[in-house]
């Protein structure tokens, strides 16, 4: 497992905790739901869920020939949690009546958050091969002359 697949997952936990505290403190100070839930909800979906799922994508699916991505894992990584920071700034503030820097940082996180899965996805497409383009292409020779065909 890669520094960048830890940490997505590590990540990924740490969202998930900060999620379950933001939705007790709503819970205490009721008033604040307004402001908070869309927020809440991306701590929730997008922090915890995506994360974990790109992390643990990064660290088990398939890679043909053995490539590594540690630059798109990175990448990924930043751009998710910069976006998810920026969110959870910028969002309250400006539902609260923040004005342009907050707005400003609101939409600079749903921009870091949409290149954090377009690098995903890019990422995820070059694992995704059928066996024919393994063969084709000769990624699998290693993994071949270990296990041969049935």
């Amino acid at each position: 497992m890669s520094r960048w697949q830890v940490a997505f997952l590590r990540a990924a936990l740490l969202w998930l905790v900060a999620t379950g505290a933001l939705g007790l403190w709503v819970t205490l100070s009721p008033g604040l739901s307004a402001l908070v839930r869309p927020t809440h909800a991306h701590m929730g979906t997008i922090g915890f869920f995506l994360g974990m799922v790109m992390g643990v994508a990064f660290w088990m699916l398939p890679r043909p020939g053995g490539i590594r991505q540690t630059g798109l894992e990175a990448a990924t990584f930043l751009l998710l949690q910069a976006g998810l920071v920026l969110r959870v700034a910028g969002e309250p503030w400006w539902r609260a009546g923040g004005g342009a820097l907050p707005y400003a940082l609101f939409v600079a996180s749903g921009v870091c958050l949409l290149l954090a899965m377009l690098t995903f996805a890019y990422a995820m497409s070059k694992r995704v091969v059928t066996l024919a383009v393994v063969r084709e292409k000769g990624l699998g020779r290693r993994r071949a002359a270990a296990q041969p065909d049935e």
